[in-house]
């Protein structure tokens, strides 16, 4: 057996020189100190968003877009494909944990300073990513056409038609006309299994790269001369990397058993829309917040206010690497430690406060 897998490996590697390859991981090295736990979310990210992927092409086998077959094509899954539920689970949990996974590796990296140079470009890939993973929620919230996607993508888009001289045009895109019909459907369809991962893929292969040429960012004090631990990317790193992968497969094959995704009722554009309609726990926070701002402050809406607020929170959360001069001297700023600090409070609070509302 043995024999047989070193005659194979020969055979792939005089065609790939997969021994390069191997040679330039051994010589790879990941720092280990008392935040090097923090690196592991990256590759959760990465394992979580290659579930979605592979769970979302056996959902496309069955899924029919439009108005009249969506939210049938989702009831024949669960209740004739065997194990239709439970891939259609898979997907649902996997995309939230995907987000959550997604947004702790933001914030690790931002309290490390990783962003900082020569490390720009790889934070903005990632933020852009990011801002994808909340478009991949948005947009595949709809897609099964039942009562509750259908009225929180109204609120949402409707939301977004709000902004100053640009949200009437944005609601008539993204909507394919004034309401949230088929037409709506098959605009995010498309966006969700077309647009927005060949997008993400881009930016996916330009961040791995510039993490692997670049190296894991290391932390602020051991770049004044003091000595730094190491482990070889591989196989140590990467072991401990497919172990953590293999708990979080384990995570999500529970959670789809125990708590599997419900359907719901079908859409209805003549019914009231339902008690209580919630967006996602991911944009929880800015609804809350938006209930909260008065209708009037001096002479601006409340709501346009509150949607300029957070999209120029998340142009200068964006820019950060370049206007956070304490990291281009490679010094720690104890402001904006803090302001890191309020804003995953403030984001944790609000989200409780919407969920419990």
């Amino acid at each position: 057996m043995i024999t047989l897998w070193k005659k194979f490996y020969n055979w792939i590697d005089e065609r790939v020189e997969l021994e390069n390859l191997v040679e330039f991981m051994g010589k790879k090295y990941v720092p280990v100190h008392r935040h090097s736990i923090w690196y592991y979310f990256g590759g959760v990210s990465l394992f979580l968003f290659i579930i979605q992927v592979v769970t979302g092409i056996l959902l496309l086998l069955y899924y029919k877009s439009g108005e009249e077959s969506a939210f049938e094509s989702i009831h024949y899954l669960m209740s004739k494909v065997q194990f239709g539920w439970l891939i259609r689970s898979i997907h649902s949990w996997a995309a939230n944990l995907f987000i959550l996974a997604a947004m702790i590796h933001m914030f690790s990296v931002f309290f490390e300073k990783a962003y900082r140079k020569p490390r720009e470009i790889t934070w903005i890939t990632g933020m852009l990513m990011f801002f994808l993973a909340l478009g991949f929620g948005f947009s595949g919230y709809l897609l099964p056409w039942n009562e509750l996607a259908f009225f929180a993508t109204k609120v949402g888009t409707d939301i977004a038609g709000v902004v100053p001289f640009v949200g009437k045009p944005i609601l008539e895109f993204l909507r394919g006309g004034e309401d949230v019909t088929g037409a709506t459907l098959s605009r995010f369809f498309g966006f969700h299994v077309a647009v927005f991962p060949g997008i993400f893929t881009v930016l996916l292969g330009i961040h791995l790269i510039l993490v692997q040429r670049q190296g894991m960012s290391e932390p602020l004090g051991i770049e004044h001369g003091k000595e730094l631990k190491t482990m070889p990317f591989f196989p140590n790193f990467l072991l401990r990397d497919l172990l953590l992968w293999l708990l979080v497969l384990n995570i999500i094959a529970i959670l789809a058993v125990f708590f599997p995704w419900e359907l719901g009722k079908k859409a209805d554009a003549f019914t009231p829309a339902p008690a209580g309609i919630k967006p996602e726990w991911y944009f929880m926070f800015m609804f809350q917040t938006l209930k909260y701002i008065p209708a009037k402050v001096l002479f601006i809406d409340g709501e346009i206010l509150g949607i300029m607020f957070f999209g120029i929170a998340g142009l200068l959360w964006l820019l950060v690497p370049f206007w956070d001069k304490s990291s281009a001297r490679g010094q720690q700023s104890r402001f904006l430690y803090y302001i890191g600090l309020l804003v995953v409070f403030y984001i944790i609070l609000f989200t409780i406060i919407g969920w419990l509302a």
